[in-house]
């Protein structure tokens, strides 16, 4: 268990890392990573309860699915400083043969990756299947599962988010990163969605608000509520509320970072933001 003085150089380093991965290659998606920095952290370092080592059929521990897996950088970066794979690995983002591709792949065998994603809107019907295999399993851990805003655009998730509380899948967390932005614009603008509180709730689901989604000590209440919801006949929906290219003061209040990579000038730019705290690969 980390403190918050502990979370916040992790997630000031953390930070460092997106930034310098998608530099190196020009390639990659800072926006939704940074917004997510925190969260991913603090679920990882404080919430789930994990297994030392790694074992795909995750029994007995925790599990974490990222759905929208083209924040890649930050899975990538908690699950290296959190023991997966070393640190120095991260250097290889997004090059030819590497573990760390730009959406995470199963067949490379990376530590912390269950399964492929990057296709939107299929993340949750895996995480439902993983939580109802621990139920016929009788083991009394948790899934969690991250989505997009916009991703929930995609008609699968509702097909899923139907299925699970029509199931009592009541061991399942799901997050959805509300930061109101995707590739091509707001959400509002590219496919409005009205009131996700009310669309959850309407299907069955019991959902709680983060309003402060970066904010260390607003995330552990929230998740640790949710915890308590569990097992109670619902499944759980967190609205966790984010602004994309957190802790960067250029690439916050705009979609425009959702997939572009800083140049040089705009690295060190944002790295003089983010002090070097743990130490970079």
């Amino acid at each position: 268990m980390s403190s918050t003085p502990q979370l916040e150089s992790f997630v000031t380093q953390v930070r460092r890392d997106i930034l310098r991965m998608v530099h190196k290659v020009n390639s990659g998606h800072p926006g939704g990573s940074l917004g997510c920095t925190e969260f991913i952290s603090v679920l990882f370092q404080n919430i789930m309860e994990r297994k030392p080592g790694f074992e795909m059929d995750g029994i007995d521990e925790d599990l974490f699915f990222l759905s929208n897996g083209h924040i890649s950088p930050v899975f990538y970066s908690v699950l290296a400083r959190s023991g997966y794979f070393p640190i120095e690995e991260l250097n290889t983002f997004r090059l030819i043969d590497s573990r760390l591709q730009g959406h995470p792949t199963t067949h490379e065998g990376l530590p912390g990756v269950r399964i492929a994603s990057g296709s939107l809107g299929q993340g949750m019907s895996v995480a439902i299947g993983a939580a109802l295999a621990k139920k016929l399993n009788k083991d009394s851990h948790l899934v969690y599962s991250l989505h997009g805003d916009g991703e929930l655009q995609e008609g699968q998730n509702w097909e899923a988010i139907m299925y699970a509380s029509a199931k009592n899948v009541d061991n399942y967390i799901a997050t959805i990163d509300v930061n109101g932005k995707q590739i091509d614009g707001t959400t509002d603008d590219v496919l409005h969605m009205g009131s996700l509180k009310e669309k959850f709730a309407s299907f069955g689901w019991d959902v709680l608000e983060i309003a402060e989604g970066n904010d260390i000590g607003a995330i552990s209440n929230g998740v640790n509520e949710a915890k308590s919801r569990t097992g109670k006949g619902k499944p759980i929906c967190i609205l966790l509320y984010t602004e994309m290219g957190n802790g960067v003061d250029f690439m916050m209040h705009t979609h425009a970072w959702h997939g572009k990579a800083p140049n040089d000038e705009q690295l060190e730019n944002a790295l003089s933001q983010n002090p070097e705290t743990l130490g970079d690969y």
